[in-house]
């Protein structure tokens, strides 16, 4: 099969952001024609505080949480941001090597870092050693956004509760994607996306364990029970709401593993980066050994199909990426699978990157 014009590009870079959901449409514009101010107290401002108070109870029963302990943010880099600052406080903090750049920028270069094994998997016995030292904030990410791969989230919780250190899981990958439950999973806080779950950019949310309490990065007028300045973005989080009612890829996993199979079978000599290790039902990061990430980018973008070598934040940036670096591996392509991919997916990827493997391959012939 070879991808035609008439059948539109091929979207598969879910993990950079999803596609907007319909139902998260319909409730951001919904919250856009209500108006109002959330911190008004006349009907227009009430009405609004109505739907903010409304998304931030979904998100408290979708991820585990209460509402008192969920904080309205303007997207994930804040919700970590703000977590990370306010446990850090006299603790030592201890950051994982594949952690996601916002996090690893939030901790600072003071920050010690925890190697991964080869599959991507957090060394527990190296955290243990650190964490036996002194109280720590241990900062571990759910799931990795270039490789998909999950940590053992018991186990991390288990250390942390022996050692009296602090949790702080990004879960900006992992949210609408696998079963995430902040009393569940041992976690003290925990940071999402609502644009990585199908809903509006510009929006994300910190739930915490109760009786944890955080400043806010910016003063601003008391919003959020004075751990957030500034007014919410009443629509962005409302379409969160939405999107994280319904979000759900367990179903994609069978399309994942099609496009693996496709690869191997295209070319024995692929690598599947942490292939091994739980990884996340959407996620595949491909490398083709010797063949830079912006190679395989550029061609698969000219075909209609567009991937990505990386995290998103990073973008222009198409070389092996820290994650990669240390699992020991070159650079490759991330395909992350959508909520609404369909069944001819695989077929319509593998064509495309098996049509320029072979003209990579005659070039070098």
């Amino acid at each position: 099969m070879t991808p035609t014009a008439s059948a539109g590009p091929l979207y598969l870079d879910a993990n950079a952001t999803e596609p907007l959901r319909p139902a998260a449409r319909a409730a951001a514009l919904a919250a856009l024609e209500a108006g109002g101010n959330p911190s008004s107290v006349h009907a227009a401002g009430r009405a609004a505080r109505r739907i903010l108070e409304a998304a931030r109870e979904v998100l408290a029963a979708r991820f585990g949480a209460r509402p008192q302990d969920v904080v309205l943010t303007a997207g994930g880099t804040e919700a970590n941001a703000i977590a990370i600052r306010a446990l850090a406080a006299g603790r030592r903090v201890l950051v994982g090597e594949t952690e996601h750049p916002a996090v690893l920028a939030a901790a600072g270069p003071e920050a010690v870092r925890i190697p991964v094994h080869d599959d991507g998997t957090v060394n527990l016995r190296v955290l243990e050693g650190l964490m036996a030292e002194r109280p720590a904030l241990v900062c571990l990410m759910a799931a990795n956004n270039e490789t998909g791969v999950l940590h053992p989230w018991a186990e991390v919780a288990d250390l942390c509760r022996k050692h009296g250190g602090y949790w702080h899981m990004d879960a900006v990958q992992a949210a609408g994607r696998v079963p995430l439950d902040l009393r569940a999973s041992g976690a003290d806080s925990l940071a999402i996306s609502g644009h990585k779950l199908g809903g509006p950019m510009g929006a994300g949310a910190l739930l915490l364990r109760p009786g944890l309490e955080v400043a806010p990065l910016i003063a601003g007028g008391g919003q959020e029970r004075g751990r957030r300045g500034g007014t919410e973005p009443l629509p962005a989080i409302a379409g969160m709401a939405a999107a994280a009612e319904v979000a759900h890829a367990a179903t994609l996993a069978t399309l994942r593993d099609a496009i693996e199979a496709g690869v191997r079978a295209l070319a024995p000599e692929a690598v599947i980066a942490g292939a091994a290790a739980p990884r996340l039902p959407n996620t595949s990061l491909v490398i083709l050994p010797g063949v830079a990430a912006e190679t395989q980018v550029i061609a698969l973008d000219l075909a209609g199909v567009q991937v990505s070598a990386g995290a998103a934040c990073s973008s222009g940036k198409v070389g092996r990426s820290h994650v990669l670096a240390a699992m020991g591996l070159e650079a490759g392509i991330r395909v992350s699978l959508p909520w609404d991919a369909g069944p001819d997916a695989p077929a319509r990827f593998l064509a495309a990157w098996g049509a320029m493997r072979e003209r990579l391959a005659r070039r070098a012939a």
